[in-house]
């Protein structure tokens, strides 16, 4: 005791009157969550009583004032710190101890980084391979050798390196620092006499595709049904990245792809040419200026480009126009709003494998 008052330190024999106050400020707290609540509502409500020493104090006609409202206001602020204690700082994440070549990217995954060194499309500066524990898997093995064998540095390292070289992407233990691929202008491409079998060649025309994912998965699509080329619109597409490449399986180090500024003076030649110019269209859509013919009912009797659009609004108007024939998808039920289209890359798929079906085979 010490002038007349209590003063309790250990927080073990806590008196009445302290965990009366540990209450009031419970009580408080709820309060407090209420009248947000209540204002949020438009239904203010009124504020309880403001807390006074006689309400926690077994003596509080005896104590001072300035003594009370120091003890509250100590005994509040340890009950503050106790609610909501300082979040302890993460310390800073340190770099990655691996040195980049300037203007370089990362591919990632087994299939694209295997096929990459098999194409010789791109420069290459490190192979980064994950430490095990026990001995190394023969992929892994096989990679180093081929690195070697070819003067690329190999570096060894854990698997969070390898996290964030290729930011969370599936890397399988192997992410290969390269030049970027970047596609190829028309006006570099070899004539169309060079390709195909006889007159039935088939392009792929891409439009405004822009999600990664949909673009590596179309290319994959496009390498394993047998496309004779490949061109993308430049405007609003999707770049050729580490991420379209692993979606594509690696297809895309394989490809040729071919990108040009003005696609539909592209079309409008080819057209001129004799060439079939095919759009896409949701079979719920009534195009009356070009008629729409199902996939399945889609006979293949010369060189056509099919042309896909953006996953979100298709075929731009201008382009549209230049379309002879629009080719759909019917669905096998019905289908409520919102759900009644296809992903670009299923789309793509399934017509091309309609199309593509109908070559003619070598005896």
């Amino acid at each position: 005791m010490v002038g007349g008052h209590f003063l309790f330190r250990r927080r073990k024999q806590q008196p009445t009157w302290v965990a009366r106050l540990r209450e009031r400020h419970i009580e408080h707290q709820r309060w407090h969550f209420t009248c947000l609540l209540n204002l949020a509502s438009g239904t203010p409500q009124d504020c309880p009583a403001p807390l006074e020493p006689s309400d926690v104090s077994p003596c509080g006609e005896n104590l001072r004032r300035g003594s009370a409202s120091f003890l509250v206001g100590e005994e509040l602020k340890n009950l503050s710190n106790d609610d909501f204690p300082e979040r302890k700082r993460s310390p800073p994440q340190k770099p990655l101890p691996v040195e980049r070549t300037k203007g370089s990217e990362i591919l990632f995954g087994v299939a694209p980084c295997s096929l990459a060194l098999a194409r010789s499309k791109r420069n290459f500066f490190q192979l980064f391979l994950k430490a095990g524990k026990g001995t190394p898997s023969p992929t892994l093995e096989e990679f180093s050798r081929r690195a070697k064998d070819r003067g690329i540095p190999v570096k060894v390292v854990q698997r969070k390196v390898l996290d964030g070289l290729c930011k969370g992407g599936v890397h399988q233990g192997v992410c290969l620092e390269a030049t970027p691929l970047r596609p190829i202008g028309w006006q570099e491409a070899p004539p169309p006499e060079a390709e195909g079998v006889g007159s039935q060649l088939l392009w792929l025309a891409l439009e405004g595709i822009q999600d990664p994912m949909n673009l590596g998965a179309v290319l994959r699509s496009a390498h394993f049904l047998g496309v004779d080329r490949i061109v993308m619109s430049q405007r609003n597409s999707c770049p050729l990245t580490p991420v379209v490449s692993k979606a594509s399986s690696g297809a895309m180090e394989v490809l040729d792809v071919y990108n040009t500024d003005d696609l539909q003076s592209l079309l409008k030649a080819k057209s001129e040419q004799g060439w079939e110019v095919l759009g896409t269209a949701a079979h719920t859509k009534d195009l009356d200026s070009v008629p729409t013919v199902s996939c399945l009912d889609f006979r293949w009797k010369g060189p056509a480009i099919l042309l896909l659009g953006n996953e979100g609004y298709g075929l731009s108007p201008g382009t549209r126009s230049l379309c002879q024939r629009m080719l759909t998808i019917f669905p096998g039920r019905e289908l409520p709003p919102g759900i009644e289209s296809l992903n670009v890359s299923v789309a793509a798929g399934i017509l091309l494998h309609s199309i593509c079906s109908q070559r003619e085979r070598d005896p």
